[in-house]
């Protein structure tokens, strides 16, 4: 089994927009158009069975919306696994969580580089404590080194301080920021790591010793759709020297123990 434990997706009338956008923000050019069929088309190519989708609301008015979008697309396509989206600034937190319950959503996604906060910014606990008491995780971007917003010590800080919340750090706890994240989010026990948008900057081995640093069962495959294309990012990971016991076990094991 193989699942993208990290893409996006966006409304139709925006996703050209939502694309170029990021690509502006990375300064990377994206292999996609961020829609649904074209997540389905690339990950056809390698046989992807599972895709954790999510978009991020910029501004506390886009969360309601975002969230139904989410929820519809899983609903027109079995093979998603939605995750919704929050704002710190968002005044309805604890109605809108209980909604994203009833929708059947699984997750929260947080971009505070996109959202602009710090993650450990106290006008974000309610949020945190919000999802924790739901059980619900939080897939944080996490790290650049051009930004403080979403720096892995911060993440280690909300770790810390809500010990029920599942935090998984994105692109191996720290995109360009890979030494920080060594450096201070090993041996967190509800901290997971994600490989996406990550080894197109690293070596193969320097990947490999990213992941037994952390310990593989600590990690899931994912894409960063559109970013990257999926046949391209699969090539990446393949060159890594891991047994198949732990591609396995990052393909879809991690996945399979924590989201059932």
């Amino acid at each position: 089994m193989l699942i993208d434990a990290h893409s996006h997706i966006f409304p139709a009338k925006i996703a050209e927009k939502a694309t170029v956008n990021i690509g502006a923000f990375y300064d990377i050019p994206m292999d996609h158009m961020g829609y649904s069929d074209k997540l389905i088309e690339s990950g056809s190519r390698i046989h992807v069975d599972k895709y954790l989708v999510c978009s991020t609301a910029t501004t506390p008015k886009q969360v309601e919306s975002i969230n139904t979008f989410i929820h519809e697309e899983c609903e027109k396509h079995p093979e998603f696994y939605g995750f919704a989206t929050l704002h710190p600034d968002f005044d309805h937190i604890e109605d809108e969580l209980d909604r994203v319950v009833e929708l059947g959503l699984h997750g929260v996604k947080l971009h505070p580089d996109f959202q602009l906060f710090n993650i450990d910014d106290e006008n974000a606990y309610p949020m945190y404590a919000a999802c924790a008491k739901r059980h619900l995780p939080i897939l944080f971007h996490t790290g650049d080194k051009r930004y403080t917003y979403s720096a892995p010590h911060r993440l280690r800080n909300i770790a810390e301080k809500f010990p029920d919340l599942l935090c998984i750090g994105a692109h191996f706890g720290g995109y360009t920021a890979w030494a920080e994240s060594m450096e201070t989010l090993q041996g967190l026990p509800n901290v997971l790591f994600d490989t996406s948008s990550t080894l197109f900057a690293v070596s193969p081995e320097e990947a490999r010793d990213m992941l037994h640093y952390f310990g593989v069962e600590r990690f899931m495959w994912g894409c960063d759709f559109p970013m990257w294309d999926h046949k391209e990012e699969m090539e990446r990971f393949m060159r890594i020297d891991l047994t198949d016991s732990e591609r396995e076990r990052i393909f879809s094991g991690t996945f399979n123990q924590y989201f059932k």
